[in-house]
């Protein structure tokens, strides 16, 4: 089947109720643990219809936001899930409750004990109306950033237009499109500024309800964090200040001596050369057909899968009128098909989609053969960006087959995106705790604090005189801020993880490879730091990890001649 042929049906919320209270029924008063497993399989079966549902009916609607009957079916998800999420919670109760509790565990492992005692821990059923409101709000923020649309060089450009003319090689070009870009923030900073203020006050009385004395302890358990809180992440960010920050301004330093510029401004930000990036040198087709060859020449399993993903049409990669801005995989399982969404843009960062995002792919089609329950195909989130990540590097032998002769600038403009990436996440996540530390704070308070952290992770930026980005409105463009609190930490961390597999694979690519796959087979079938050790790769919190994981990137950068690129 293609992705196409998938049928939807919307599932009847009433129809789910009836079975599971049966279900949790039949687990509570089961005479053995055979009967009380068939009926945690019924519910597990019954879980992954309704997430391949509610998948389908985002996919489609994130493909064209204009379509109605998609619009509908995602209001309805948005207004449904929550009661879903509290149906469920029935069942963990139940099961943490059963008499079998020890062979549930010694059956499917600790994690799902936990993972049970989490559900619990962040669901309640006076949360419903709150995060209906939630879902309905950050599907307002998609749709409005969706729909931009800027004249620009006679074109009709959204986000990524703009964005791609931002690395054009003309100065007045980037300034121009970066000055569009801005101004439409500018005209949307007040319908902004509101959604987010009414998100924050609505996520802080969520955490008051469960008993907290603000959003954040709940923001952790959302997230799936077990073995780590605030505190450790504050250390972690600490090192990336002290070591990752200085490194960056010099990468900044060195890349206006390129360009010939004093000072960079933030649209020269992404042209890193001269006489322009590395683009792919073909097309979206082109691009396909490379990825199929690095994926068969990579491993047996990779080729595998990229086969699968290619028969079963599961990539829609091209830029369209409505489609919704940004990129992500996700996971059907009733067809165990995972699912690629991406606005190319003729960039270097096409190229990144079918590494990022493939890797994320890699691991949910891999997971799912190898893990018995739905909630084990991902880990946590900043265990899936290592998967994504690392596969970016693990991709650098096949590189030439998509920039030709521009292979070493590329790998040059990878790395040091990668590194001066790490602050701006910390940045984010910084800017999420404050916001949430203090949920009172007036839309003009938030962007303030922005600007202020701006100088502390990214002390030369510069926005050209503008505005609304000048007094700190950078902030608004982030997806994650809006829809996934405290999501875009994960990414730094994950980072780390991949750093260290690229120096790893400088010494034994093979070894370190084997490292991976057994961590893509793993899912989440375990904690974070757990699967760290399973991989044998550090903890990002321990004092100098961040600087250990980050030297054979520089070292790598030191070897090749920017200068002459």
């Amino acid at each position: 089947m293609k992705f196409s042929d998938y049928a939807y049906k919307r599932p009847e919320f009433e129809r789910i109720k009836e079975e599971q209270l049966r279900i949790a029924e039949r687990i509570a008063g089961a005479a053995t643990f055979e009967e009380a497993d068939a009926a945690f399989i019924e519910n597990e079966k019954l879980n992954r219809s309704v997430e391949t549902m509610a998948t389908l009916a985002s996919i489609r609607f994130t493909l064209n936001t204009a379509d109605e009957f998609y619009k509908a079916e995602q209001d309805y998800f948005d207004e449904t899930l929550p009661l879903f999420q509290d149906l469920n919670v029935n069942v963990s109760k139940t099961v943490l409750a059963s008499k079998f509790k020890p062979d549930f565990e010694k059956k499917y492992g600790k994690m799902l004990i936990t993972q049970l005692e989490v559900a619990l821990k962040r669901m309640d059923p006076r949360l419903i109306p709150l995060m209906q409101e939630e879902n309905r709000l950050s599907s307002e923020y998609s749709a409005l950033t969706s729909a931009m649309s800027v004249m620009y060089q006679g074109e009709e450009c959204n986000n990524y237009g703009l964005l791609k003319y931002m690395e054009d090689k003309d100065r007045d070009i980037r300034r121009g499109a970066f000055h569009a870009w801005a101004g439409w923030f500018a005209d949307n900073e007040k319908k902004l500024g509101e959604i987010y203020d009414k998100l924050v006050r609505l996520r802080n009385e969520m955490g008051k309800l469960m008993g907290y004395d603000t959003f954040t302890p709940l923001g952790y358990l959302n997230m799936g964090r077990t073995d780590y809180g605030p505190d450790d992440v504050a250390k972690y960010r600490d090192q990336v200040v002290r070591y990752i920050v200085p490194v960056c301004v010099e990468l900044r330093r060195r890349q206006a001596k390129r360009l010939g510029l004093k000072k960079l401004s933030y649209f020269d930000e992404q042209l890193l050369f001269a006489g322009g990036n590395a683009d792919p040198i073909g097309d979206r087709d082109f691009m396909v057909k490379a990825a199929s060859r690095m994926y068969h020449e990579m491993s047996k399993e990779t080729g595998e899968f990229f086969d699968f993903m290619c028969e079963h049409e599961l990539m829609d990669l091209d830029t369209k009128p409505n489609k919704a801005v940004g990129g992500y995989c996700t996971f059907i399982p009733d067809y165990d098909s995972p699912y690629i969404f991406s606005n190319f843009n003729g960039s270097a960062a096409d190229v990144g989609v079918l590494t990022h995002e493939a890797g994320h792919a890699f691991e949910a089609f891999t997971a799912a053969r190898h893990q018995p329950l739905l909630s084990y195909y991902w880990g946590t989130s900043e265990v899936c960006e290592i998967h994504s990540m690392s596969m970016e590097f693990f991709a650098y032998p096949w590189l030439k087959l998509f920039f030709g002769d521009g292979v070493i600038k590329n790998r040059y403009a990878h790395i040091m995106q990668a590194i001066t990436f790490i602050p701006y996440g910390c940045c984010v996540d910084e800017y999420q705790h404050i916001v949430y530390q203090n949920p009172d704070m007036t839309p003009e308070e938030r962007t303030a604090v922005w600007k202020k952290l701006e100088a502390k992770y990214m002390p030369d930026r510069d926005y050209d005189g503008v505005e609304v980005m000048e007094k700190g409105g950078f902030w608004m463009q982030k997806l994650h801020i809006f829809t996934s609190p405290f999501y875009y930490i994960d990414y730094t961390l994950a980072s780390i993880g991949s750093f260290e597999f690229f120096g790893r694979m400088q010494e034994d690519r093979e070894r370190a490879w084997n490292d991976y796959y057994k961590l893509c087979c793993a899912g989440g079938s375990q904690p974070y730091l757990s699967l760290l050790k399973l991989a044998n790769l550090s903890n990002p919190f321990e004092e100098g990890a961040v600087q250990r994981a980050a030297a054979p990137l520089i070292k790598a950068l030191e070897e090749i001649d920017d200068m002459s690129l």
